[in-house]
């Protein structure tokens, strides 16, 4: 009898990865290849939804080879993706009637704009726990409808579907029987109750988006389907588990109990506090979203969201060659001796939380004539740490919680100067686990409990242990210059 495992699909902004993980949670192998991103006008951003389903075809059997793995022995499959992300398909055809539009892009903002002109603003906020953004899937989906042409008479044919991209993935690997999604990412778009769990009815007449379109939503750990001529992979595996990426975060980082919180640094930055059952609207520019509990089941937590993370290194190293490599971008940041002014706002697709600036753009502040690259690299690796204590900031006022500890994962903790001046400006300890790709982690939790490997999240979160604690060491004096040059170059965008 071969070696079981668990397989865990991470949809990423920028590339795809597929990994194979042992019943304890325990990385086998992976897999990773990146997409094309499409930039058809400024602010816009789009992807090939073909090409992320062609990219999986292909990590599957080779997340599978490089662990020398049975497909046989695949237990089930979990789900991570990113979340507001939108594709709408021919469900006759299988194809996509118009490329994903990604999370990131910013074309809806006159939509937004003339929701909050008509007053709608609030009715959103209560129903979904979401301000109106051009960020969430619901102004992108109405924005295809009413641009692509024959969408509509698609749906009204009964033709069309809606899915972010957790669900494209799922009815690919199903063959095009499963047309669903879980709670995580149903609260993303704009258009679901996360009061009563539902597709929210007068929201979608607001949108103008008809309820057939849309996925079924069920717990993140459920039965969503089983895989039908899929390469390198048998028939009927179980689709176990589904969750947007930050919550698949939370799951992984065992912050499934209520004052659990966790940062995952990526092309963005995401900050989530659970809330466990209370349900609580912000005063400070955070969302109320859904997470998961201990069994995979909903519950509420406080997010913030920073566009802009990591992306500030990748602009640095592609477009203004400052560096050769993002990982150089910690070499250089720890080069810099001298102190200055030096702020940098990358709000190259807007502000997030907790402004909520739509038509805020990037800029460098405090520059001198003697102010070199390796300066500016430093400033760009600070703006992520310093937007994220904005965050904290406003998660403590609005839940009047202390939070004491931070867990942090994604590919930009490796950085160590960040992770080290973040934990310097929120003054807090952050906790790095062994395996930060929490995402893809919690993916694989969630399947498992669908395929009784386990019965709760923390049975299995035991195995990861702490790797790397940064505890705070720079004195309140600096750390306040920090904030208060951070917070005067953002009030010059507002």
């Amino acid at each position: 009898m071969g070696k079981k495992f668990l397989i865990a699909i991470d949809l990423g902004t920028t590339g795809n990865r597929v990994f194979c993980f042992d019943e304890h949670g325990l990385p086998i192998s992976s897999s990773y290849a990146e997409f094309t991103q499409y930039f058809p006008k400024p602010g816009w951003v789009e992807h090939n939804a073909m090409e992320i389903w062609e990219s999986v075809a292909q990590l599957i059997p080779d997340a599978i080879a490089k662990g020398n793995l049975n497909p046989n022995d695949a237990i089930a499959i979990g789900i991570t993706n990113q979340r507001e992300t939108s594709v709408l398909w021919n469900e006759e055809t299988g194809k996509p009637i118009y490329n994903a539009i990604v999370w990131q892009c910013r074309r809806t903002t006159d939509i937004c704009n003339q929701l909050k002109e008509a007053g709608y603003e609030e009715l959103f906020r209560e129903k979904t726990g979401l301000v109106i953004d051009a960020y969430f899937s619901g102004t992108k989906v109405k924005w295809m409808l009413d641009n692509v042409r024959g969408a509509r008479d698609l749906a009204k044919s009964g033709k069309l579907l809606f899915g972010t991209i957790d669900t494209w993935i799922l009815w690919k690997l199903t063959g095009g029987k499963s047309h669903k999604t879980d709670y995580t990412n149903a609260s993303r778009t704009l258009m679901f109750n996360i009061k009563n769990k539902s597709w929210d009815l007068e929201l979608l007449e607001i949108l103008n988006v008809p309820r057939t379109i849309l996925p079924e939503v069920r717990e993140s750990a459920s039965y969503f389907g089983e895989t039908q001529g899929v390469p390198g992979l048998p028939d009927a595996i179980t689709i176990g588990g589904i969750a947007g990426d930050q919550q698949a975060a939370m799951v992984g980082q065992n912050c499934v109990f209520e004052g659990t919180s966790k940062n995952t640094y990526g092309t963005g930055c995401f900050m989530l506090l659970n809330m466990g059952n209370e349900w609580i609207l912000s005063k400070h520019g955070l969302v109320t979203t859904l997470t998961c509990d201990n069994k995979g089941q909903p519950v509420f937590a406080f997010e913030g969201s920073v566009f802009i993370g990591g992306a500030v290194v990748q602009w640095l190293r592609d477009y203004m060659k400052f560096i050769e490599k993002s990982s150089d971008a910690e070499k250089v940041s720890l080069s810099v001796n001298k102190e200055d002014e030096v702020v940098f706002v990358p709000a190259f697709v807007g502000l997030g939380a907790p402004y909520w600036k739509m038509d805020a753009r990037g800029a460098i502040f405090g520059l001198t004539r003697d102010t070199t690259p390796e300066q500016i690299v430093r400033a760009a690796v600070k703006s992520t740490a310093l937007q994220s204590y904005e965050l904290l900031e406003a998660m403590q006022s609005d839940s009047g919680k202390n939070i004491h500890e931070l867990r942090v994962d994604g590919g930009a903790t490796r950085d160590t100067y960040l992770m080290q001046y973040q934990s310097d400006i929120l003054g807090i300890p952050l906790l790095l686990p062994e395996i930060t790709e929490s995402t893809a982690l919690g993916a694989a939790y969630l399947a498992g409990i669908t395929g009784n490997v386990y019965n709760t999240i923390d049975e299995v979160a035991k195995f990861n242990k702490i790797a790397k604690r940064y505890n705070p060491s720079m004195n309140e004096t600096a750390r306040q210059r920090e904030i208060n040059l951070w917070k005067n170059a953002v009030r010059r965008l507002l």
